[in-house]
């Protein structure tokens, strides 16, 4: 369990579901984890659950869509732990409707959260990746950035900016030379809480009160719902240097939905 011993790990979104899965694997493989999250008792309650497991972590309170924030947040970091190696961006909200209802708000707010949250947490997170030797971000996409979904549209335009943003930037990275590599992650359909906050017109008619076992049982090839702890183990693999050779990629976690 030291896959990770040495780094210095910053998950946003890590009070929860995928987030809070990935902050306790990254910390049980020996990354220092710092938990960022507008959720404060949340949050706190990963880092407990981290430090009783043994692990170092501390939590920061980060909206991903204020750069003031995101600068802190990185530079509290660095005071921390002394650097920085892996990013995980993986704060996001779904905002579900007809595109022709939905209002310009919404659509504003889960770009800001979801794609203009992914920007920030990148561009000042790579400049201390640089300055630590090596570093690793890793972007939560979803299937939602690979294939298109009805009342999902505004999601897609999100998650599908994420994985494009994610291609563009490990370019940069390698053109440049700089020791940091990119890749984004797409989950399928996981046991998480962001199902409770969507909105119900998002499923089809008539589904909308469907529990998430048998919406994996009908929509699943495997017929399997996902865990948070399917995307965290990706997550470690490809924070670690088992994945050295990857960069500009996406890890598809699905059950086989994409395929």
């Amino acid at each position: 369990m030291d896959k990770l011993a040495g780094k210095v790990a910053l998950v946003s979104g890590g009070a929860s579901g995928i987030g809070k899965a990935c902050a306790l694997r990254l910390a049980q493989e020996g990354a220092k984890v710092v938990v960022a999250d507008i959720d404060l008792a949340l949050g706190e309650q990963t880092v407990t659950s981290i430090v009783e497991g043994g692990g170092t972590a501390s939590f920061r309170t980060l909206d991903v869509t204020s750069e003031e924030q995101w600068q802190q947040c990185v530079a509290a970091t660095i005071a921390l732990y002394g650097g920085l190696n892996i990013l995980v961006n993986n704060a996001g909200i779904a905002v579900g409707g007809s595109i022709l209802t939905m209002s310009l708000e919404d659509w504003q707010r889960q770009q800001a959260v979801n794609l203009d949250g992914v920007f920030l947490g990148t561009k000042h997170s790579i400049p201390a990746m640089i300055d630590s030797g090596h570093g690793s971000v890793i972007n939560i996409s979803s299937v939602a950035g690979i294939k298109g979904s009805a009342h999902l549209a505004a999601y897609n335009a999100t998650k599908g900016g994420v994985r494009l943003f994610t291609k563009g930037v490990a370019r940069e990275c390698a053109a440049n030379r700089w020791p940091v590599r990119v890749n984004s992650v797409h989950p399928g359909v996981i046991e998480t809480p962001i199902w409770d906050k969507m909105n119900p017109e998002l499923l089809d008619a008539g589904m909308n009160t469907m529990d998430l076992e048998t919406m994996a049982e009908q929509a699943v090839p495997t017929g399997l719902l996902g865990k948070p702890l399917d995307i965290a183990n990706g997550v470690v693999f490809l924070a670690s240097d088992d994945s050295s050779y990857m960069t500009g990629t996406e890890l598809v976690i699905d059950g086989g939905l994409c395929a």
